[in-house]
């Protein structure tokens, strides 16, 4: 991910959660702010110390940063997400994690297609 789409100021993640929409399953939970003018997504990532350690959740982070990069063309556009992560996250495979955020997104109805997995894992 480049660094123009992705949330790092404390702001900018306030304005996601007081003024965006939230949608949760077990797994995820995921604020979408709608931006105006603004051409890409961004995205902002929170894994609180209550899931792992360091290592578990710079994990998490890097397997959530994988499924938005390969899930780039589906998702919505003009967007600012900020996906917290639970508990349950520290467990999973890649797998379980692209289906649960899938998941999430479609409930949200901010993924364009409702195809099956871009990629397809041995």
């Amino acid at each position: 991910m480049k660094k123009e789409q992705r949330i790092k100021k404390n702001d900018e993640f306030s304005l996601v959660f007081d003024k965006g929409q939230s949608v949760a399953n077990r797994q995820f939970v995921l604020y979408s702010l709608k931006k105006e003018g603004q051409d890409q997504f961004r995205i902002g990532l929170s894994v609180s110390k209550r899931v792992g350690n360091a290592v578990t959740r710079n994990r998490i982070k890097r397997l959530v940063r994988t499924f938005f990069q390969l899930y780039k063309e589906e998702i919505k556009s003009g967007f600012d997400y900020v996906v917290i992560a639970r508990r349950p996250v520290a467990d999973m495979e890649y797998q379980e994690v692209e289906k649960s955020l899938l998941h999430v997104f479609r409930k949200a109805r901010l993924i364009k297609k409702t195809g099956s997995s871009k990629q397809k894992r041995d």
